[in-house]
């Protein structure tokens, strides 16, 4: 299994054993999942569909352009960015010729863990402090391919160690190291603060979850034109989280860039 093996191991200037270590596959609880609306993990839940077909197109653009990085990002908290990309890495994980690493960046308000019911020893925070070794972050869920690098606790004022080359370095090197992984990067809401701009740069490509009648309509133009102007980064295009009487048939719709 690949599985992030090694992934950024010089980043914070430290050897990590992943690639000696057997994986410690930890398991998942199907109903804790799925009261967190991840239902990507269980290929009988009919919602999970959606999410194989926002795969496709996304892999489709990725796949063309050679890019292996991917930002989800948001206008505004709770837009449900952090579900989306649970769910996305998972589709992506049942692909037998791909595999998926999900990063949580969004430091100010770490929610990867909690929303998958589980925890790591340490966080990547610390790992890109040089705190502790890869290997005390990374977790490998109960689902072949998939693996993440998650955060314990919040971290105050994290736009500095976003923009830091010690993170440069580490995105780097998950880009490079494996051509089938996909790498899901997490990043805080657009709006509230600069920690999204301090990183979207160095990320290949992003995809934006606007969640219907939270965000105004100036806060999602404003976010379009903070990624924009990201020159370096290019938009998939827009997923609309509609509302709950949507949610039933489909959680979500996807908007491709010049659709």
């Amino acid at each position: 299994m690949e599985h992030g093996q090694g992934a950024g191991e010089a980043a914070a200037g430290q050897s990590s054993s992943a690639t000696s270590e057997p994986e410690r596959v930890i398991p998942l609880d199907l109903e804790h999942l799925e009261r967190h609306r991840i239902v990507a993990f269980n290929k009988h839940n009919l919602i999970s569909s959606v999410f194989d077909l926002l795969r496709t197109q996304v892999l489709h653009k990725m796949k063309a352009n050679n890019w292996r990085t991917l930002a989800v990002v948001s206008p505004t908290e709770a837009s449900g960015k952090t579900v989306l990309a649970i769910n996305l890495s998972m589709s992506i994980a049942h692909l037998l010729e791909r595999s998926a690493l999900l990063v949580d960046f969004d430091f100010r308000r770490p929610s990867v863990l909690r929303y998958l019911g589980t925890q790591s020893e340490k966080s990547l925070h610390q790992y890109l402090h040089g705190q502790c070794t890869l290997d005390e972050v990374l977790i490998h869920p109960q689902l072949p391919r998939f693996s993440v690098l998650g955060n314990r606790e919040p971290v105050a004022n994290p736009a500095e160690l976003l923009g830091s080359s010690r993170t440069e370095n580490f995105l780097q090197e998950l880009r490079e190291q494996n051509e089938e992984r996909i790498v899901l990067i997490d990043l805080p809401p657009l709006i509230s603060a600069d920690d999204a701009l301090a990183v979207l740069p160095r990320i290949d490509c992003a995809i934006m979850v606007v969640a219907n009648g939270l965000s105004s309509e100036q806060e999602v133009r404003d976010s379009l034109r903070i990624v924009r102007q990201m020159s370096s980064t290019q938009l998939l295009g827009t997923v609309l989280n509609k509302s709950r009487d949507e949610q039933i048939r489909n959680p979500y719709g996807y908007t491709g860039e010049g659709a």
